[in-house]
């Protein structure tokens, strides 16, 4: 397991980590042990298809049917970010 993702990288949410959706904000939430945080409708997105069977190009792909907006780089710095936190875990091929 790496915390450096890649597009090739298949990454999956720690078992401690879970995304919610919070009905009274009407916003997803990411619970982790001390830390709350409020995600974007995009970001709700990525992680809802980080179940560690799809890479993060299968994953910007799936997200590209939805929106065109949606660069591979951005995903993998919001990744990144995550899984140095150890919100998110990597396993690489």
């Amino acid at each position: 397991m790496s915390t450096a993702v890649e597009s090739a990288s298949r990454p999956r949410m720690a078992s401690y980590v879970r995304l919610v959706f919070d009905q009274v904000r009407e916003r997803h939430m990411l619970l982790a042990p001390e830390s709350v945080s409020v995600l974007n409708p995009t970001g709700a997105a990525v992680l809802g298809l980080c179940d560690g069977r799809r890479t993060v190009a299968e994953i910007v792909a799936e997200l590209r049917g939805q929106s065109d907006h949606m660069a591979c780089d951005e995903v993998l710095g919001f990744l990144s970010r995550l899984a140095a936190k150890r919100y998110v875990e990597v396993d690489d091929d």
